[in-house]
């Protein structure tokens, strides 16, 4: 529980569960997040779930039937392929109804089919839906299939251009070298392959203007991808106009300092694009360097209703209040 989408995602189940009356437990291996989970009224139990190392999978999934049993939750939700597989073993004669989140296109196999064999499958977009019907043979709900297309949401009242801390924004102007009026290209997410970091920083070079604020942090095991991209940055002479933010809690005061919103993702299609939506909220525009996936779904979806800003397109198709609705309508269909 330290950033990106996924840990997006589960902060606003836990929140929507509490704001319902129900009682929401986040099992994880902690971290800066769950600060979040249990001030919003959850309740937080650490358990490394994301280790692939199969020489401790057995004691894992035991400490995580053992923590299950003593719960005896209604419904258990798997937002990854790791905790699903432990899920399967501890679940064994406990018989708990589980959903399974599928928030990747994942490369298809038996490890990744596990996403699909919840009672119920939920996809952020249509875009996954018809991945997971086209690998998998699982077909949406409208057909009598398990797959629930639950698109994600945004927090308006966090991500409002009109609510922002102004002394943060001044501190990170100062602290990232921005002048007032500079352009900023920023670009949003964890520092993995996936998010094309090296392909916005190559772009940037070939027209340097302002600055490239890249907001995110590198997992351990990706620090030679994070100095791989430093170095990138100096050789093609852009090193001093490249700033490496690292992570940040207040995404919408960063957000606030961008000129536009960069998505560098151009191998693997999103399923989703959290952090277009967010951009969108702040009324920052988005730009992608290849625009497929989930991402499109959304960009389509908000240039279709006409609003007069992205913000209000964003509040009627994204909103905290319409996810919680559809959550919660899948959740009582499943446990009844």
């Amino acid at each position: 529980m330290e950033q990106g989408g996924v840990e997006s995602v589960v902060l606003n189940l836990n929140h929507a569960l509490v704001q319902a009356g129900h009682d929401s437990v986040v099992i994880s291996r902690g971290g800066k997040l769950v600060e979040r989970i249990e001030s919003d009224g959850g309740l937080h139990l650490t358990l490394d779930l994301k280790s692939k190392n199969p020489l401790t999978y057995f004691a894992r999934a035991w400490k995580l039937r053992r923590a299950l049993n003593g719960l005896k939750p209604d419904l258990v939700c798997a937002h990854s392929r790791v905790p699903a597989w432990l899920f399967v073993w501890a679940n064994r004669r406990l018989n708990l109804k589980w959903i399974t989140y599928a928030h990747g296109a994942n490369s298809v196999s038996r490890y990744s089919a596990v996403m699909t064999k919840g009672d119920a499958v939920v996809a952020p977009s249509k875009f996954l839906a018809d991945f997971l019907e086209r690998s998998y043979g699982v077909g949406s709900a409208h057909h009598g299939g398990p797959v629930h297309v639950v698109p994600n949401c945004v927090d308006l009242a966090r991500f409002d251009p009109a609510a922002v801390d102004r002394d943060f924004i001044d501190e990170k102007r100062r602290e990232w070298g921005l002048a007032e009026g500079e352009p900023v290209t920023m670009s949003i997410g964890r520092i993995t392959k996936l998010k094309g970091f090296d392909a916005v920083i190559r772009e940037f070079s070939a027209e340097p203007r302002g600055k490239l604020v890249i907001v995110g942090g590198a997992d351990k095991d990706k620090g030679e991808l994070f100095e791989n991209l430093k170095a990138l940055a100096a050789e093609l002479g852009v090193a001093d106009r490249v700033v490496f933010a690292g992570n940040q809690t207040k995404i919408p005061e960063c957000l606030m300092l961008a000129t536009e919103v960069v998505s560098g993702n151009v191998t693997k299609p999103e399923s989703f694009g959290l952090s277009v939506i967010e951009a969108y909220a702040m009324n920052k525009p988005v730009r992608c360097l290849k625009r497929f996936g989930g991402t499109a779904e959304v960009m389509d979806a908000v240039a279709a209703l006409g609003k007069p800003t992205l913000r209000e397109a964003v509040a009627e198709l994204y909103s905290f209040e319409r996810f919680a609705k559809n959550t919660l309508a899948l959740y009582e269909k499943v446990v009844l």
